[in-house]
């Protein structure tokens, strides 16, 4: 009788180096909870089920065995890819993390791409630091590689993953870079890679406050696409919507994520078309008066997508709007209630939405009676603008403001 848990971390690795889900191994001989104990380690395997799971994965039942990396590190990187998002977990990122250890004969363009997936693997578990790692060692080696290419590319995630962890004066650093190797030693980036360049330069331009400059840059990239459809059309038209939002102009960023929404098929990538109704959702209710109405309507049409492919950030994402949405439906139980279930989810947000969900949780504790609560906010804009992000300053200073009138 083979043991437990080294069968279960046996059977889970070489499932994912194959590509194949839990679902897939599923059928008469095995059921969805009784593979899930298995390769948790809490239940013993029979030879049935270790005969069933051999002929389905196509290996002899002494693979089991054998607690040995089975393929190369080539060959889980390219399954790993292929593996959609929702299958991405911590089993997954541990099994790269250990093969590139392992993988000293690999060549530098192999453990390039190994990185690549650990950071898209850190990405969608909402593990931002750990994400920033792996990206910083992946720059690193994309400089030694010498290919402006896969230094564009590298650059480019690592200012997006700053951005997220509240850092956008290393994001802007970062884009600007990206710019300068294009400009300076004639990097072939392609049109769209420019595009989402700029669109980047937008988001940290004005998350540092320079609402003038990324209104300019916002309004360029529109105009080079104007009349087109798709991607990465709705993706500057966000663009333009955020910036006009934080310029205080509600109507034209409404305006504008409508384009954008209009803009795109959920077949040209779902994922998009989830996040613009989220973002319709946070803007409407970021209006003065709040748009509740119209923010119930833009998540209830995200709500059935996201059961299908949404990731744990979306989920969180979805969480926290339900319980803004609650507070400003005048229900403020309910929007506590929502607030406890996603405290362990937290760290899923973005920089800007964790501080939100921190502000949020304390105007709950003000409206409570809590007399620690309106230091907390105080401290709470204290530190965002000690941390050179004026524009976010100014919206929690004028939250606070707004509810101790």
């Amino acid at each position: 009788m083979l043991e437990q848990p080294a069968f279960g971390k046996r059977l889970r690795q070489m499932r994912q180096h194959r590509g194949i889900s839990q679902v897939d191994l599923t059928g008469p001989g095995m059921s969805a909870a009784y593979l899930s104990r298995l390769e948790s380690g809490n239940r013993r395997p029979t030879e049935r089920a270790v005969a069933y799971l051999a002929e389905r994965l196509g290996v002899p039942a002494e693979a089991f065995e054998d607690d040995r990396p089975e393929d190369s590190l080539i060959d889980l990187v390219a399954n790993v890819a292929a593996m959609p998002e929702r299958d991405l977990d911590a089993e997954t990122g541990r099994l790269l993390t250990e093969s590139l250890a392992a993988a000293d004969d690999a060549d530098a363009l192999t453990r390039w791409h190994a990185l690549t997936q650990l950071a898209r693997v850190y990405e969608v578990l909402g593990h931002f630091r750990e994400e920033y790692e792996a990206l910083v060692r992946l720059n690193a080696l994309s400089e030694e590689l010498g290919r402006s290419a896969l230094q564009v590319r590298a650059r480019l995630r690592l200012a997006r993953c700053a951005r997220d962890l509240g850092d956008a004066k290393a994001a802007r650093d970062a884009v600007v870079e990206v710019l300068g190797l294009r400009e300076e030693r004639r990097s072939r980036i392609s049109a769209a890679e420019l595009v989402r360049s700029k669109l980047l330069l937008v988001s940290v331009q004005a998350e540092l406050g320079d609402l003038a400059e990324a209104a300019r840059l916002a309004d360029e990239v529109c105009q080079s696409l104007r009349g087109a459809t798709g991607v990465l059309a709705g993706e500057a038209l966000w663009s333009a919507a955020t910036v006009a939002a934080r310029q205080g102009n509600h109507a034209l960023a409404m305006e504008r994520l409508l384009d954008a929404k209009a803009a795109i098929d959920s077949r040209d990538d779902l994922k998009l078309w989830i996040r613009l109704r989220l973002a319709g959702a946070s803007l409407s209710l970021e209006a003065a008066p709040a748009q509740v109405a119209d923010a119930e309507s833009f998540l209830a049409e995200a709500e059935p997508a996201l059961k299908l492919i949404g990731t744990p950030r979306h989920q969180q994402e979805l969480l926290f709007l339900q319980a803004k949405l609650a507070f400003h439906q005048g229900d403020p139980d309910g929007a506590a209630k929502l607030l406890a279930a996603g405290e362990d989810g937290r760290q899923l947000l973005s920089y800007r939405d964790q501080i939100r969900f921190d502000v949020l949780r304390g105007l709950l504790a003000l409206r409570a009676g809590d007399r620690e609560a309106l230091r907390d906010l105080r401290e709470i804009a204290a530190r965002v603008q000690a941390g050179n992000m004026p524009d976010l300053a100014a919206e929690v200073w004028r939250t606070v403001a707004e509810n101790t009138i």
